[in-house]
């Protein structure tokens, strides 16, 4: 799941990435990795809130399209169902989910 919202007082995006718990099943841990944190793993991890889902939210710059994937305990890559788009991976034969801001 994802949600955005456009900041009034500068040219970016508050943009939560989440995952609910069905999708994630036994998974311990799990980030959002993707163009805007240079594929980093450590970078942005999603917490477990009380509801079960897990979620992170960051900044993004407006006007530009990311690529990203979520990792699930550094060996299981998923995609988002409500990505905008999706783009060949160019490391595999996955696709990366796409997200324009």
């Amino acid at each position: 799941m994802i949600e955005k919202t456009y900041l009034k007082t500068k040219p970016e995006c508050k943009v939560k990435f989440a995952l609910s718990a069905d999708v994630v099943g036994d998974g311990r841990q799990v980030s959002v990795v993707g163009d805007f944190n240079n594929w980093d793993a450590s970078a942005h991890p999603l917490r477990k809130q009380k509801s079960g889902v897990y979620a992170s939210t960051m900044n993004l710059e407006i006007d530009h399209t990311y690529q990203f994937r979520y990792l699930v305990d550094n060996s299981h890559w998923l995609n988002d169902d409500m990505a905008d788009s999706y783009a060949p991976s160019p490391i595999s034969q996955d696709s990366n989910s796409v997200l324009s801001v």
